[in-house]
């Protein structure tokens, strides 16, 4: 395969995307202007956390839904916008928004909390996505959606004035998932210990509506903390910025994500060679993700022929509206039921519910995950009846050129040339294994 065929179909959402010429300018586009953030734009912390006191207000004070309908509003554009951002930007950016949206998973936990996680990546993730690891982490620690998602409200110093007080005590789960998920990762050389320790040295981290993330030093435990043998101590956020910078410097963290990302974007058994060029791009940039993606692209095993991995719903779906060359406006213009119907309940039934992954470690990697006969036969089903309920259909063959160009494999083409209607065709193109791995 040509290089821009390559590119598209593995670090893209496919073919019809502004294929990249080469590696530079696959780079230069992910350090330019985020231009799909400007014509989509979502909200983040500072317009969400005043809709939710409306409708916190509202809701207490039994005054009607006009606030709460408001929300639900947002959290609706939100969804439809990442869609139409992935349908229409630069592909290998919103691979990477996605990409770190599931290595810091977080979910909304009711109608008041539905936009953090959107909130989220427009505050801390997007805005990192070529800066340097530290940026990104203390972001997204210190972000509500993290605290609330992890229950960090419901944590306190077991002798803290609040803890000793309301009889409250530690919660582990941010501690935990900051150093097995989000950093270290599993099997690290840390114990149970390091873990009680962080989540001693994280309470004082809560949430509220009024304020966002706030630092309440009757909650804190009191004293320092030794984490991975490092004593942390000092006034409020001192000690927590501080052992924030030290986990994204540690040489675990640096191996833990440049493998992730690797089995991500290339395969379920990376070369080693690869992933050792990514973690010396991190340690020489001190955590620049640019080098490191530029590592990563810059490794001939970053480029074989044979497509190992199998795009995920939400991948299979948005390259398929891509490629049916789908108009954004027709996403937003889709009444709620219909988006329901022919978007949203079909990755759930594919295996990928929107916004609901399985837990903090977010969705699995491997093809065995994806490519099962129930997600399989679900795929087959959206392929063969959704295109047609958007639109227009596409010519098969043109469709096939245009999405997969010289991955389109003979039998393909044939099975295409005899299929008795041209919606059949459309889904033979989109059910095709070609199309379903990148």
């Amino acid at each position: 395969m040509r290089f821009q065929t390559l590119a598209a179909l593995r670090f893209g959402f496919g073919v019809p995307s502004g294929a990249p010429k080469n590696v530079e300018a696959m780079l230069d586009s992910l350090g330019g202007p985020d231009q799909s953030a400007r014509d989509w734009p979502i909200e983040g912390l500072a317009s969400v956390l005043p809709a939710v006191q409306a409708a916190q207000a509202e809701k207490a004070a039994a005054m009607g839904e006009d606030a709460a309908f408001a929300l639900a509003e947002m959290e609706d554009r939100a969804c439809r916008s990442t869609f139409v951002r992935a349908m229409t930007g630069d592909g290998f950016r919103e691979r990477l928004v996605a990409f770190w949206a599931d290595h810091f998973t977080v979910t909304g936990r009711g109608a008041m909390d539905g936009m953090l996680p959107y909130a989220l990546v427009e505050d801390a993730l997007r805005p990192n996505l070529t800066a340097n690891f530290e940026a990104m982490l203390m972001q997204v620690v210190l972000h509500p959606a993290i605290l609330v998602y992890l229950d960090q409200p419901q944590s306190f110093g077991p002798t803290s004035r609040a803890g000793k007080r309301q009889g409250r005590g530690l919660n582990e789960n941010l501690a935990r998932e900051l150093l097995e998920l989000h950093t270290l990762g599993v099997g690290a050389d840390y114990a149970q210990a390091d873990v009680r320790a962080m989540a001693e040295l994280l309470t004082g981290l809560t949430y509220d509506s009024r304020w966002g993330m706030r630092f309440d030093p009757r909650r804190a435990e009191p004293g320092a903390e030794t984490v991975l043998g490092r004593a942390y101590g000092g006034d409020e956020m001192v000690p927590i910025r501080q052992v924030l910078r030290d986990l994204a410097a540690h040489p675990a963290t640096a191996r833990h994500i440049c493998g992730k990302l690797a089995v991500h974007f290339v395969s379920d058994t990376p070369d080693p060679a690869m992933v050792d060029a990514m973690v010396a791009a991190w340690e020489a940039s001190g955590g620049y993700l640019l080098r490191v993606y530029a590592a990563m692209l810059g490794h001939p095993a970053a480029w074989g022929q044979s497509l190992e991995k199998a795009r995920q719903p939400f991948d299979f779906v948005v390259t398929a509206l891509r490629a049916l060359q789908v108009p954004p406006q027709a996403i937003f213009d889709l009444p709620d039921a219909r988006m329901r119907k022919l978007i949203l309940r079909p990755l759930a039934e594919m295996g990928q519910p929107w916004k609901a992954p399985r837990g903090p470690d977010g969705w699995l990697e491997p093809v065995s995950a994806w490519i099962t006969p129930a997600g399989l036969a679900a795929r087959i089903d959206w392929a063969m009846r959704v295109p047609a309920a958007l639109g227009d259909v596409p010519d098969p063959v043109m469709l096939a050129e245009r999405a997969l160009a010289e991955a389109a494999e003979p039998a393909l083409l044939t099975a295409i040339g005899r299929a008795e209607t041209v919606a059949e065709g459309v889904g033979l193109v989109l059910a095709s294994p070609a199309f379903n791995r990148r």
